[in-house]
């Protein structure tokens, strides 16, 4: 039996149209983006009057992003290997409490101590999940419940709790009115690392590793390497948006990351990152960010509640790993 041209027309078109949308998930996030945007703009002019899309809109937003942006970067290098971070909300509420209680020392002890909390659990989590082989589930949850156990101790604690100047200035000042401090040391971290993941040796280590540990290894690859630097740099990146959030807030507390965690898989999902790792990268993460912190705007005006922003960041993470999937599947 032939098959008509038209047939045959119409599934190339929807192949075509698959490839596109594997090869280049950036450009139909952007489109999503500025969906949300105009959305958004609609939802808020009808209840307050007034347009949601201004530069100080666009300001706050970018103000508000930088800190899960941080912390998603270092889940997209774990989730490139494959793995995933569940310890990177209570790593960034740990450097926020080290640099708090640093503080009354001076700005750079403050900073270094806030970085080296963040290196050290990601290094735990390196060790055990590179070096012992512990599936990195549970190793970063352990961690994550062991990070909680030693703050809630000290969190009872009466101290003094100081966030450095420089940190709070970092979290939450602006230059001309609308450039947000957090956003330059975004941007300048950003391209660092998409940079290295595109054009350095560990960046195509890290995807070959995800891709097929077995091969990689075969091929001469340390992977037990590849994975300690991999969770190490998770851990700093979660500690400098830590750094972020309690130079904004200025109130280091228990739940001063929490819910970044689902978020910054979340974004990383979005992005285009796979959950089986070999396949993503950082620039998609980045609209994924800016998608979800726009989204909370919007659910914020639709007055929605957390366990309502939870459900529907779940189902989204849900919803767009089997459209992945299918897509890269029937590619």
């Amino acid at each position: 039996m032939t098959v008509a041209p038209e047939t045959i027309g119409r599934e190339n078109r929807l192949r075509a149209a698959q490839r596109f949308l594997v090869d280049n998930p950036v450009v139909v996030l952007v489109g999503v983006l500025v969906l949300l945007f105009v959305l958004t703009d609609v939802v808020n002019r009808h209840d307050a009057g007034e347009p949601f899309i201004t530069w100080n809109q666009l300001s706050t937003t970018f103000l508000v992003a930088a800190p899960l942006g941080m912390i998603a970067a270092g889940q997209t290098l774990v989730m490139l290997t494959g793995g995933v971070d569940l310890s990177v909300a209570l790593t960034a509420t740990a450097a926020a409490f080290a640099t708090s209680w640093q503080g009354n020392n001076g700005t750079v002890e403050g900073i270094l101590a806030g970085l080296g909390v963040g290196l050290g659990i990601g290094l735990a989590n390196g060790i055990g999940v590179g070096i012992f082989r512990v599936n990195p589930l549970i190793m970063t949850l352990g961690t994550s419940s062991v990070t909680f156990g030693l703050l809630s101790i000290y969190a009872g604690k009466s101290f003094e709790k100081v966030v450095p100047s420089f940190v709070s200035k970092l979290g939450s000042d602006r230059f001309f009115d609308y450039l947000p401090a957090n956003l330059i040391l975004w941007t300048a971290l950003a391209a660092l690392l998409i940079l290295a993941l595109r054009y350095t040796g560990y960046g195509r280590m890290l995807y070959a590793v995800g891709d097929n540990e077995v091969a990689a290894r075969l091929a001469g690859v340390r992977v037990w390497q590849v994975l300690v630097f991999a969770y190490a740099l998770c851990g700093l990146f979660s500690a400098i948006g830590g750094l972020l959030l309690v130079g904004f807030t200025n109130n280091p507390d228990l739940g001063l990351a929490s819910p970044y965690l689902l978020q910054s898989v979340a974004a990383v999902v979005i992005g285009g990152t796979s959950i089986f790792g070999g396949w993503g990268s950082y620039s998609g993460t980045i609209v994924g960010v800016l998608i979800l912190t726009v989204l909370g705007s919007l659910l914020t005006l639709l007055n929605a509640d957390e366990w309502q922003r939870q459900v529907i960041y779940g189902a989204i993470i849900i919803a767009l790993t089997a459209i992945y999937a299918r897509v890269s599947g029937s590619e």
